[in-house]
C-alpha cells in the first residue's frame, strides 16, 4: 500500500504518516505534485488598472521562485507571462511600471505586452528567427472580479476550485473591497505549511485554543462543507450581532453567519467577514519553516472590531504556537499516524486525501 494512501471512510482513515512532514524527498515533491498544478493568488486589478501597466511577482517566492508578470495591453486585455527573457534568460521587469512595451535592459531585446516578439539588436544574420519560441511563454491565468489567479500546469479549470466559493459569495460586491495594507501583514511560523492549513480546517480546536473566537461562535452550529478542490467552514455568530446580510435567495438566509472560512487547495485561506476579507496565503520557505501572509480588503470599515473577525491577530499567534507545538511533537520520532474524529475533522481529511491524490498521481 502507498504509504501516503488515506482511507476515504474517515471512520477507518489514519492521517498521514509523519514522514510527509520530515522528509526533504515530500517536500521538493510538492513543488511539482502540488503546488505548480493547483491555483494561486497573484494580485487584484488595481495593480494593472490601466493599458501599459506591468505588475512582476514570484509565484511563492523563496519555493517555487517562478518569475511571472501580469500586463494589461493596449487592448485592455490581462496577460500572465513569463518574466524571463527568451535571449539569455534575464530578469525582465524588476518593478511595477506603466510601459508601451517590454524590453530587456541585458542585450535589447522587446517584446509586445501580450508577450509577442518585437525586436532584437544584431540578429540580422541568424537563421529561421525569430520563432514562436522567442515569445514569451504565457501561463494560464483567471480573473473573478477583482482577484487573478495563475496555474503553472493546472490539474483541473480553475472554476473548479474556486468556482464554489465565488458563488456563495456572490451577494457581497467584490470589486468595491479595497486592499488596506495598514491591515496587512506576514508571519513566520515554525512548522510545516500542511501543519498549519490542518490547524485551518478544524473548528475542533477553537474552544481549547480560542477562548475570545469561541465566545464570539456558537461551537455548536459549526459546520464543514466539502467540495471538489475546497472547502466551508461556517462560523455561527453566538450572540447574534456582526453578521452577514443575506439576501433572501442565499441557501444560508435566515442563519446568523459571522464569518465564511474558505479553503482552496492546497495553502489558500479566503476569510470573508461582514468588514471584508482576510485572505491568507501558506507560502512555504522550509519543511519546518512557513511565511503566512494576511492581506487585508476592507469594504465596511466601522465592522472591523467586531465579530469573529475582529481581533485576528490574537487567534494568529494562539494558533501559531499550537501549530508549532505540533511540530516539535511531529519531528520527535514519537508519533506516526492519528485518527480523525469523524464529526469535526472532515476538513483535514480531505486535505490529506487530496495531498495524497496528487502526490501519488
Amino acid at each position: 500500500m502507498d504509504p501516503l494512501f488515506i482511507d476515504p471512510d474517515i471512520s477507518k482513515a489514519e492521517t498521514l504518516p509523519s514522514d510527509f512532514y520530515r522528509d526533504d524527498r515530500y517536500f521538493e515533491m510538492s513543488k511539482e505534485k502540488i503546488f505548480s498544478r493547483s491555483w494561486q493568488f497573484v494580485c487584484d486589478t488595481d495593480e494593472v488598472r490601466v493599458a501599459g501597466q506591468i505588475f512582476p511577482f514570484f509565484m511563492l517566492e523563496n519555493y517555487l521562485d517562478i518569475p511571472l508578470i501580469i500586463t494589461r495591453d493596449r487592448d485592455d486585455r490581462l496577460h500572465c507571462l513569463s518574466n524571463v527573457c527568451t535571449h539569455r534568460g534575464n530578469i525582465l521587469t524588476e518593478a511595477a511600471c506603466i510601459e508601451k512595451n517590454i524590453r530587456c535592459r541585458y542585450h535589447g531585446r522587446r517584446f509586445e505586452l501580450d508577450g509577442k516578439f518585437i525586436s532584437m539588436p544584431e540578429f540580422a544574420e541568424v537563421k529561421n528567427f525569430p520563432s514562436p519560441k522567442d515569445d514569451l511563454p504565457e501561463i494560464p491565468f483567471y480573473s473573478f472580479d477583482k482577484f487573478l489567479f495563475a496555474s503553472l500546469n493546472p490539474a483541473a479549470p480553475v472554476h473548479e476550485f474556486t468556482g464554489d466559493m465565488f458563488s456563495r459569495v456572490s451577494f457581497l460586491p467584490l470589486n468595491e473591497f479595497k486592499r488596506d495594507p495598514s491591515k496587512s501583514r506576514d508571519y513566520i511560523v515554525k512548522a510545516h505549511w500542511a501543519l498549519y492549513c490542518e490547524n485551518y480546517l478544524e473548528g475542533f480546536h477553537i474552544p481549547y485554543v480560542h477562548n475570545s473566537l469561541n465566545e464570539k461562535l456558537d461551537y455548536s452550529g459549526y459546520t464543514t462543507e466539502l467540495f471538489r478542490f475546497s472547502n466551508l467552514q461556517t462560523g455561527i455568530s453566538r450572540g447574534g450581532e456582526s453578521c452577514f446580510e443575506l439576501p433572501g435567495d442565499h441557501p444560508d438566509h435566515g442563519k446568523n453567519i459571522s464569518a465564511y472560512y474558505f479553503w482552496i487547495f492546497p495553502n489558500l485561506m479566503f476569510n470573508f467577514y461582514p468588514w471584508g476579507l482576510s485572505l491568507n496565503i501558506i507560502k512555504p520557505l522550509k519543511k519546518n519553516l512557513t511565511r503566512v501572509s494576511f492581506i487585508s480588503y476592507v469594504y465596511d470599515e466601522s465592522k472591523l472590531q467586531e465579530g469573529a473577525g475582529g481581533d485576528l491577530d490574537k487567534v494568529e499567534r494562539e494558533d501559531e504556537t499550537i501549530v508549532e507545538n505540533v511540530q516539535r511533537g511531529i519531528s520527535s520520532g514519537l508519533y506516526e499516524r492519528g485518527r480523525y474524529s469523524v464529526k469535526r475533522e472532515t476538513g483535514t481529511h480531505h486535505f490529506h486525501r487530496l495531498i495524497s491524490d496528487f502526490i501519488t498521481h
